[in-house]
């Protein structure tokens, strides 16, 4: 099954699906300087497959790409990603 990311700017969120189905979401506040991750959803049957770690590398690699950084991850799945991934620390708020 294909699966797509987005960016809806209009809802505030990153979406991933899969075969057109929202399987995870990444919601996220534009804070004019910065931009904050508030929550990660992942469907609980998908759970476990990596779903939510590609759509927080997407949006991650969004925000740097627009320029909206850094990035506050009030989320803590977005905190633990960063811990996994300090080649990344550059991009968070101090």
């Amino acid at each position: 099954m294909t699966v797509d990311i987005s960016r809806e700017p209009d809802a505030h969120r990153y979406v991933l699906r899969r075969g057109g189905a929202i399987v995870s979401v990444l919601e996220y506040a534009d804070q004019g300087v910065g931009t904050a991750f508030t929550s990660t959803v992942t469907v609980p049957s998908e759970r476990g497959r990596g779903y939510a770690d590609r759509l927080v590398t997407f949006a991650v690699d969004d925000v740097e790409a627009r320029g909206a950084g850094p990035v506050r991850p009030s989320c803590w799945y977005v905190a633990e990603w960063f811990d996994r991934h300090p080649e990344r620390a550059g991009l968070l708020a101090h």
